[in-house]
């Protein structure tokens, strides 16, 4: 919030509590409030969300896409200067189809022992995905949308996938489409991720590969998020919430800084989220006020302090 102040955009903040801390203070995971504020204000930006395994309250993440609608799951992956990894040269973007699929989380007992688990695909949510990757490849200046699918043995499901996104791609002759199978996209992915330009995918695949992605620039704490719709935008960092750390002031800002800057440009705000990015690279690259996971023994509040400092008078602040 005060990276996004230190720019100039006049932003009014509005706070609302989701996750296992409104669990106890208001007996469910996602308070009708916090629906009320994203879609009276349009776009939100969420801090990471814990979600139990295995037993109590269901995801707030999963309800919150559900309830807005937010079908879109964008995650661009680049290296970062000052990030040591294996690959160098990354810039890639995942779009990942948000509401339906085994992810969606409907499962039900059918007998003692015996669960099952309801993958489902349709093709309203994948033509609309399929739209979107074309029309942010469009945007964005990228040559190449991959599918990625298992259309060889789930060839009902995955083959209406693909049918969509080959329909709606031919929109679109200036951008190349190609299909990938979805274990040879994780092994080409670890070999020479520089082969991909947008990624497309339904969504557990897209839940998998995205996080395989960020591990190849240096992990969860780096990469920025959002979960778009038609009518409201919720940006975040892709990070688990860390309770165990919470209050030490160790946890790395980077991801939800860079996810701020993606919410600004969303907004319009593209010179002041273009300032923020190059303000994170600078202190990145200089590595010498950063979080511990990133070899520096800075705290967060350390690592943002420089990150304005960096950020300094680069952005004007437009007429109220």
């Amino acid at each position: 919030m005060r990276v996004v102040e230190a720019t100039g955009v006049p932003v009014r903040w509005e706070r609302v509590e989701a996750g296992a801390l409104a669990v106890e203070r208001h007996g469910t995971p996602l308070p009708a409030g916090v629906l009320e504020s994203i879609a009276r204000n349009r776009v939100a930006l969420k801090g990471p969300l814990t979600t139990p395994i295995g037993t109590g309250f269901a995801s707030a993440n999963v309800a919150l896409r559900k309830e807005l609608d937010l079908y879109v799951s964008l995650r661009p992956v680049r290296s970062l200067p000052g990030v040591r990894t294996r690959h160098e040269g990354v810039d890639l973007v995942i779009v990942r189809e948000n509401t339906e699929g085994l992810y969606s989380g409907r499962e039900h007992s059918v007998a003692p022992g015996v669960v099952e688990g309801l993958r489902i695909i349709t093709r309203r949510a994948s033509e609309r995905i399929a739209r979107f990757a074309f029309e942010h490849a469009r945007h964005e200046g990228r040559r190449k949308v991959t599918l990625v699918h298992k259309a060889s043995i789930m060839k009902m499901s995955d083959g209406l996938f693909l049918e969509c996104c080959h329909r709606v791609g031919r929109e679109y002759p200036f951008v190349a489409c190609e299909e990938i199978l979805i274990d040879n996209a994780a092994m080409q992915l670890v070999l020479d991720p520089t082969r991909f330009d947008v990624l497309l995918m339904e969504n557990l695949f897209g839940d998998l590969i995205s996080d395989l992605c960020a591990g190849l620039v240096g992990g969860l704490g780096v990469v920025p998020g959002a979960n778009l719709g038609d009518r409201c935008a919720v940006f975040e960092a892709v990070h688990g919430s860390a309770p165990d750390i919470a209050g030490r002031g160790m946890a790395n800002p980077t991801a939800l800084i860079l996810s701020a800057a993606l919410m600004l440009r969303h907004m319009g705000e593209r010179a002041a989220a273009a300032a923020m990015t190059a303000a994170v690279e600078r202190v990145l690259a200089e590595g010498r006020r950063v979080t511990p996971d990133l070899g520096g023994n800075a705290t967060t509040t350390q690592m943002a302090d420089a990150v304005i400092e960096r950020l300094g008078a680069a952005v004007e602040a437009p007429a109220p």
